[in-house]
Protein backbone atom coordinates (compact mmCIF):
# COMPACT_ATOMS: atom_id res chain seq x y z
CA UNK A 1 0.00 0.00 0.00
CA UNK A 2 3.11 2.31 0.94
CA UNK A 3 3.98 4.38 -2.54
CA UNK A 4 0.75 3.93 -4.00
CA UNK A 5 -1.09 6.75 -5.17
CA UNK A 6 -4.70 8.03 -3.77
CA UNK A 7 -5.67 7.63 -7.66
CA UNK A 8 -4.19 4.28 -7.83
CA UNK A 9 -6.65 2.88 -4.82
CA UNK A 10 -9.25 4.58 -6.19
CA UNK A 11 -9.09 2.69 -8.95
CA UNK A 12 -8.18 -0.97 -7.22
CA UNK A 13 -11.10 -0.05 -5.10
CA UNK A 14 -12.97 0.18 -8.61
CA UNK A 15 -11.76 -3.10 -10.35
CA UNK A 16 -12.28 -5.14 -7.27
CA UNK A 17 -15.92 -3.76 -7.22
CA UNK A 18 -16.16 -5.09 -10.52
CA UNK A 19 -15.43 -3.72 -14.11
CA UNK A 20 -18.65 -2.62 -16.36
CA UNK A 21 -19.48 -5.08 -19.15
CA UNK A 22 -19.87 -2.34 -21.78
CA UNK A 23 -18.11 -2.18 -25.32
CA UNK A 24 -15.23 0.77 -23.32
CA UNK A 25 -15.85 -0.27 -19.83
CA UNK A 26 -12.05 1.62 -19.24
CA UNK A 27 -14.06 4.46 -20.42
CA UNK A 28 -16.85 4.41 -18.08
CA UNK A 29 -14.31 3.81 -14.90
CA UNK A 30 -12.21 6.95 -16.65
CA UNK A 31 -15.87 9.31 -16.27
CA UNK A 32 -16.67 7.75 -12.50
CA UNK A 33 -12.67 8.37 -11.06
CA UNK A 34 -12.42 11.77 -13.73
CA UNK A 35 -9.58 10.23 -15.13
CA UNK A 36 -9.12 9.80 -19.42
CA UNK A 37 -9.61 6.12 -20.55
CA UNK A 38 -5.73 6.12 -21.36
CA UNK A 39 -4.51 6.57 -17.97
CA UNK A 40 -6.66 4.26 -16.73
CA UNK A 41 -5.92 1.56 -19.08
CA UNK A 42 -2.01 2.55 -18.59
CA UNK A 43 -2.24 2.79 -14.82
CA UNK A 44 -4.09 -0.60 -15.29
CA UNK A 45 -0.83 -1.68 -16.59
CA UNK A 46 1.87 -0.17 -14.42
CA UNK A 47 -0.02 -1.97 -11.37
CA UNK A 48 0.30 -5.33 -13.61
CA UNK A 49 3.61 -4.99 -13.92
CA UNK A 50 4.38 -4.28 -10.20
CA UNK A 51 2.46 -7.41 -9.06
CA UNK A 52 0.01 -5.43 -7.55
CA UNK A 53 -3.18 -6.61 -9.80
CA UNK A 54 -2.89 -10.89 -10.37
CA UNK A 55 -5.59 -10.57 -13.43
CA UNK A 56 -8.55 -9.24 -14.28
CA UNK A 57 -11.21 -11.53 -15.33
CA UNK A 58 -14.85 -13.00 -14.78
CA UNK A 59 -15.43 -14.41 -11.29
CA UNK A 60 -17.44 -17.53 -12.29
CA UNK A 61 -19.61 -19.49 -10.17
CA UNK A 62 -18.12 -22.96 -9.54
CA UNK A 63 -21.79 -24.79 -8.54
CA UNK A 64 -23.69 -22.64 -10.94
CA UNK A 65 -21.41 -24.59 -14.10
CA UNK A 66 -22.24 -27.57 -12.55
CA UNK A 67 -19.04 -28.59 -10.57
CA UNK A 68 -19.03 -29.58 -7.25
CA UNK A 69 -16.31 -28.50 -4.71
CA UNK A 70 -14.89 -27.84 -1.29
CA UNK A 71 -12.38 -26.75 0.88
CA UNK A 72 -10.11 -29.45 1.42
CA UNK A 73 -7.54 -29.72 4.79
CA UNK A 74 -4.29 -32.04 4.92
CA UNK A 75 -2.03 -33.19 7.78
CA UNK A 76 0.62 -33.99 6.14
CA UNK A 77 4.55 -34.39 7.26
CA UNK A 78 5.67 -33.92 3.53
CA UNK A 79 4.00 -30.51 2.54
CA UNK A 80 6.21 -29.68 -0.45
CA UNK A 81 5.86 -32.42 -1.83
CA UNK A 82 2.06 -32.93 -1.17
CA UNK A 83 1.25 -29.50 -2.47
CA UNK A 84 3.34 -30.45 -5.83
CA UNK A 85 1.11 -32.75 -6.27
CA UNK A 86 -2.59 -31.60 -5.27
CA UNK A 87 -1.38 -28.19 -7.57
CA UNK A 88 -1.28 -30.76 -10.53
CA UNK A 89 -5.11 -30.74 -10.58
CA UNK A 90 -6.81 -28.08 -12.61
CA UNK A 91 -9.42 -27.69 -10.30
CA UNK A 92 -7.20 -26.52 -7.45
CA UNK A 93 -7.42 -22.91 -7.33
CA UNK A 94 -5.48 -22.08 -3.89
CA UNK A 95 -3.20 -23.87 -1.97
CA UNK A 96 -1.53 -22.94 1.18
CA UNK A 97 0.18 -24.06 4.45
CA UNK A 98 -1.24 -23.01 7.27
CA UNK A 99 -0.70 -22.75 11.19
CA UNK A 100 -2.52 -25.91 12.33
CA UNK A 101 -2.18 -29.23 12.89
CA UNK A 102 -4.19 -29.61 9.69
CA UNK A 103 -1.07 -27.55 7.82
CA UNK A 104 -2.64 -27.41 4.13
CA UNK A 105 -5.12 -26.24 2.69
CA UNK A 106 -7.22 -26.41 -0.78
CA UNK A 107 -9.54 -25.71 -2.29
CA UNK A 108 -10.75 -28.13 -5.06
CA UNK A 109 -13.82 -28.55 -7.99
CA UNK A 110 -14.14 -31.18 -10.07
CA UNK A 111 -16.62 -31.58 -13.60
CA UNK A 112 -20.20 -32.84 -13.50
CA UNK A 113 -19.21 -35.67 -15.94
CA UNK A 114 -15.92 -36.36 -13.55
CA UNK A 115 -15.24 -40.21 -13.24
CA UNK A 116 -13.78 -39.56 -9.88
CA UNK A 117 -16.25 -37.37 -8.45
CA UNK A 118 -15.16 -35.16 -5.66
CA UNK A 119 -14.80 -37.25 -2.59
CA UNK A 120 -12.67 -40.02 -4.44
CA UNK A 121 -10.36 -37.33 -6.19
CA UNK A 122 -9.41 -36.27 -2.55
CA UNK A 123 -8.98 -39.78 -1.16
CA UNK A 124 -6.94 -40.13 -4.34
CA UNK A 125 -4.93 -37.20 -3.09
CA UNK A 126 -4.43 -38.03 0.11
CA UNK A 127 -3.07 -42.10 -0.83
CA UNK A 128 -0.63 -40.70 -3.53
CA UNK A 129 0.69 -38.37 -1.03
CA UNK A 130 0.90 -40.66 1.98
CA UNK A 131 -1.45 -37.65 3.99
CA UNK A 132 -1.35 -38.93 7.37
CA UNK A 133 -5.29 -37.34 7.82
CA UNK A 134 -7.84 -34.88 5.85
CA UNK A 135 -11.29 -33.34 6.44
CA UNK A 136 -13.73 -32.07 3.63
CA UNK A 137 -15.20 -28.90 4.77
CA UNK A 138 -18.45 -28.27 2.19
CA UNK A 139 -19.99 -25.05 2.36
CA UNK A 140 -23.56 -25.03 3.71
CA UNK A 141 -24.24 -21.43 3.49
CA UNK A 142 -22.12 -18.85 2.14
CA UNK A 143 -22.62 -14.99 3.82
CA UNK A 144 -20.09 -12.76 1.84
CA UNK A 145 -17.36 -13.83 -1.26
CA UNK A 146 -15.97 -10.75 -2.39
CA UNK A 147 -11.91 -9.95 -2.31
CA UNK A 148 -12.59 -6.43 -1.89
CA UNK A 149 -9.95 -5.18 -0.28
CA UNK A 150 -10.14 -2.04 1.82
CA UNK A 151 -7.49 0.82 2.07
CA UNK A 152 -9.42 2.40 5.08
CA UNK A 153 -10.30 1.26 8.40
CA UNK A 154 -10.70 -2.53 9.07
CA UNK A 155 -12.90 -2.27 11.38
CA UNK A 156 -15.24 -0.31 9.04
CA UNK A 157 -18.36 -2.77 8.44
CA UNK A 158 -20.88 -2.61 5.37
CA UNK A 159 -24.50 -3.68 5.26
CA UNK A 160 -24.52 -7.42 4.13
CA UNK A 161 -27.62 -8.38 2.04
CA UNK A 162 -29.45 -11.97 0.71
CA UNK A 163 -28.42 -12.59 -2.76
CA UNK A 164 -31.79 -11.70 -4.67
CA UNK A 165 -33.43 -14.41 -6.60
CA UNK A 166 -31.62 -15.37 -10.25
CA UNK A 167 -33.63 -15.87 -13.29
CA UNK A 168 -33.10 -19.67 -14.29
CA UNK A 169 -30.39 -20.30 -16.95
CA UNK A 170 -29.51 -23.67 -18.73
CA UNK A 171 -25.95 -23.62 -20.14
CA UNK A 172 -25.68 -24.56 -24.25
CA UNK A 173 -22.25 -25.69 -25.59
CA UNK A 174 -22.15 -22.09 -26.93
CA UNK A 175 -22.17 -20.27 -23.37
CA UNK A 176 -19.46 -23.31 -22.45
CA UNK A 177 -17.42 -21.70 -25.15
CA UNK A 178 -17.87 -18.19 -24.21
CA UNK A 179 -16.96 -19.34 -20.28
CA UNK A 180 -13.76 -20.55 -22.08
CA UNK A 181 -12.84 -18.00 -23.77
CA UNK A 182 -13.33 -15.01 -21.76
CA UNK A 183 -11.80 -16.52 -18.33
CA UNK A 184 -8.77 -15.43 -19.73
CA UNK A 185 -7.04 -12.35 -18.40
CA UNK A 186 -8.53 -9.21 -20.11
CA UNK A 187 -6.48 -7.57 -22.96
CA UNK A 188 -5.73 -4.05 -22.35
CA UNK A 189 -7.35 -2.00 -24.60
CA UNK A 190 -10.20 0.49 -25.42
CA UNK A 191 -12.63 -2.38 -26.60
CA UNK A 192 -11.78 -5.72 -24.93
CA UNK A 193 -14.63 -7.32 -25.17
CA UNK A 194 -14.31 -7.24 -29.36
CA UNK A 195 -10.96 -8.94 -28.62
CA UNK A 196 -13.20 -11.91 -27.19
CA UNK A 197 -16.01 -11.73 -29.27
CA UNK A 198 -12.97 -12.02 -32.39
CA UNK A 199 -11.89 -15.29 -31.11
CA UNK A 200 -15.51 -16.14 -30.98
CA UNK A 201 -16.04 -15.66 -34.13
CA UNK A 202 -19.26 -13.54 -32.87
CA UNK A 203 -20.26 -9.91 -32.38
CA UNK A 204 -19.37 -7.88 -29.82
CA UNK A 205 -23.08 -7.16 -29.24
CA UNK A 206 -24.19 -11.07 -28.41
CA UNK A 207 -21.08 -11.12 -25.73
CA UNK A 208 -21.96 -8.36 -24.02
CA UNK A 209 -25.40 -9.62 -23.59
CA UNK A 210 -24.36 -13.17 -22.95
CA UNK A 211 -21.68 -11.59 -20.20
CA UNK A 212 -24.80 -9.62 -18.74
CA UNK A 213 -26.92 -12.64 -18.52
CA UNK A 214 -24.67 -14.61 -16.82
CA UNK A 215 -24.46 -12.04 -14.32
CA UNK A 216 -28.68 -11.98 -13.67
CA UNK A 217 -28.27 -15.69 -14.05
CA UNK A 218 -25.54 -15.68 -10.99
CA UNK A 219 -23.19 -17.78 -13.16
CA UNK A 220 -20.80 -15.32 -12.92
CA UNK A 221 -20.23 -13.34 -10.00
CA UNK A 222 -18.88 -9.98 -11.15
CA UNK A 223 -15.75 -9.58 -14.11
CA UNK A 224 -13.66 -7.74 -10.94
CA UNK A 225 -9.43 -7.53 -10.46
CA UNK A 226 -8.01 -9.76 -7.36
CA UNK A 227 -4.86 -8.44 -6.36
CA UNK A 228 -1.56 -9.69 -4.90
CA UNK A 229 -2.73 -8.72 -1.34
CA UNK A 230 0.99 -8.80 0.51
CA UNK A 231 2.02 -6.66 -2.65
CA UNK A 232 -1.14 -4.10 -1.72
CA UNK A 233 -0.17 -4.02 1.63
CA UNK A 234 -2.30 -6.63 3.38
CA UNK A 235 0.70 -8.62 4.64
CA UNK A 236 -1.44 -10.38 7.39
CA UNK A 237 -4.13 -13.11 6.16
CA UNK A 238 -5.83 -15.19 8.43
CA UNK A 239 -8.74 -17.40 8.01
CA UNK A 240 -10.89 -16.98 11.12
CA UNK A 241 -12.57 -20.06 12.27
CA UNK A 242 -15.15 -20.32 14.83
CA UNK A 243 -16.97 -23.04 16.64
CA UNK A 244 -20.39 -21.40 16.48
CA UNK A 245 -23.78 -22.76 18.13
CA UNK A 246 -26.46 -23.88 15.42
CA UNK A 247 -29.06 -21.76 16.65
CA UNK A 248 -26.82 -18.64 16.03
CA UNK A 249 -24.69 -19.34 12.87
CA UNK A 250 -27.20 -16.85 10.83
CA UNK A 251 -26.48 -13.83 13.63
CA UNK A 252 -22.89 -14.41 13.85
CA UNK A 253 -22.31 -15.29 9.90
CA UNK A 254 -23.62 -12.25 9.19
CA UNK A 255 -21.81 -10.15 11.37
CA UNK A 256 -18.61 -11.18 10.70
CA UNK A 257 -19.31 -10.56 6.13
CA UNK A 258 -20.04 -7.09 7.63
CA UNK A 259 -16.45 -6.22 7.97
CA UNK A 260 -14.95 -4.60 5.30
CA UNK A 261 -11.94 -6.32 6.06
CA UNK A 262 -13.48 -10.33 5.59
CA UNK A 263 -12.96 -11.23 2.16
CA UNK A 264 -15.35 -14.58 2.44
CA UNK A 265 -17.48 -15.80 5.15
CA UNK A 266 -19.28 -19.42 5.30
CA UNK A 267 -20.79 -21.99 6.98
CA UNK A 268 -19.13 -25.42 6.14
CA UNK A 269 -19.76 -28.49 7.26
CA UNK A 270 -18.28 -30.33 10.46
CA UNK A 271 -17.15 -33.53 11.79
CA UNK A 272 -15.36 -35.53 14.42
CA UNK A 273 -12.27 -34.32 13.36
CA UNK A 274 -13.14 -30.76 13.02
CA UNK A 275 -15.99 -29.03 14.57
CA UNK A 276 -15.00 -25.01 13.58
CA UNK A 277 -18.25 -24.55 11.53
CA UNK A 278 -17.91 -20.86 10.08
CA UNK A 279 -15.31 -19.58 8.08
CA UNK A 280 -14.53 -15.79 7.75
CA UNK A 281 -11.02 -15.06 5.66
CA UNK A 282 -9.80 -12.54 6.65
CA UNK A 283 -6.82 -9.31 5.80
CA UNK A 284 -5.12 -6.63 7.49
CA UNK A 285 -2.08 -4.45 7.00
CA UNK A 286 0.02 -6.61 10.23
CA UNK A 287 -0.82 -9.75 12.36
CA UNK A 288 -1.09 -6.90 15.48
CA UNK A 289 -4.15 -5.38 13.17
CA UNK A 290 -5.44 -8.16 12.65
CA UNK A 291 -5.43 -10.13 16.34
CA UNK A 292 -6.63 -6.88 17.62
CA UNK A 293 -9.46 -7.00 15.12
CA UNK A 294 -10.18 -10.67 15.65
CA UNK A 295 -10.86 -10.21 19.22
CA UNK A 296 -13.23 -6.89 18.23
CA UNK A 297 -15.30 -9.90 16.43
CA UNK A 298 -15.23 -12.32 19.34
CA UNK A 299 -16.87 -9.63 21.63
CA UNK A 300 -19.23 -8.06 19.01
CA UNK A 301 -20.63 -12.01 18.44
CA UNK A 302 -20.08 -13.62 22.21
CA UNK A 303 -18.17 -16.50 20.36
CA UNK A 304 -15.20 -17.33 22.33
CA UNK A 305 -13.72 -20.49 20.55
CA UNK A 306 -11.95 -19.80 17.66
CA UNK A 307 -8.57 -19.86 15.94
CA UNK A 308 -6.65 -17.69 13.57
CA UNK A 309 -5.16 -19.74 10.93
CA UNK A 310 -2.13 -17.86 9.38
CA UNK A 311 -1.11 -18.46 5.86
CA UNK A 312 2.36 -18.97 5.96
CA UNK A 313 3.65 -20.52 2.22
CA UNK A 314 1.42 -20.23 -0.88
CA UNK A 315 1.32 -22.66 -3.08
CA UNK A 316 -1.02 -21.71 -6.02
CA UNK A 317 -3.37 -18.94 -6.56
CA UNK A 318 -4.78 -19.24 -9.88
CA UNK A 319 -8.56 -19.09 -11.32
CA UNK A 320 -9.90 -22.51 -12.27
CA UNK A 321 -10.13 -23.27 -15.89
CA UNK A 322 -13.59 -24.27 -16.58
CA UNK A 323 -14.81 -26.54 -19.36
CA UNK A 324 -10.50 -27.81 -19.89
CA UNK A 325 -9.72 -31.07 -21.33
CA UNK A 326 -7.18 -30.94 -18.42
CA UNK A 327 -9.70 -32.23 -16.25
CA UNK A 328 -10.11 -35.37 -17.73
CA UNK A 329 -6.44 -35.44 -18.71
CA UNK A 330 -5.65 -35.59 -14.93
CA UNK A 331 -8.08 -38.14 -14.15
CA UNK A 332 -6.99 -40.35 -17.12
CA UNK A 333 -3.22 -40.47 -15.94
CA UNK A 334 -4.05 -41.65 -13.20
CA UNK A 335 -5.10 -45.05 -14.44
Amino acid sequence: MEGLLEIEKELLKELQEGIPITERPFLEIGKKLDIDEKEIIDTVKKLKEEKIIRQISPIYDTKALGYDSSLVAFKTDNIEKTAEFINTHPGVSHNYERTDEFNLWFTLAVPPDSKLGLEKTIQVMAEKTKTKDYVILKTEKLFKIGVKLTFSDTKEKEEIKEKKEKIQYSLSEKDKEIIKITQEDIPLVEKPFEEYAKKLNISEKELIEKLNLYKKAGIMRRFAAILFHRKAGFRANGMTVWKVPEEKVEEVGYKLASYKAVSHCYKRTTNEKWQYNIFAMTHAQSKEELEELVKEMSKETGIKEYKILYSTREFKKKRIKYFSEDFYKWEKNLI
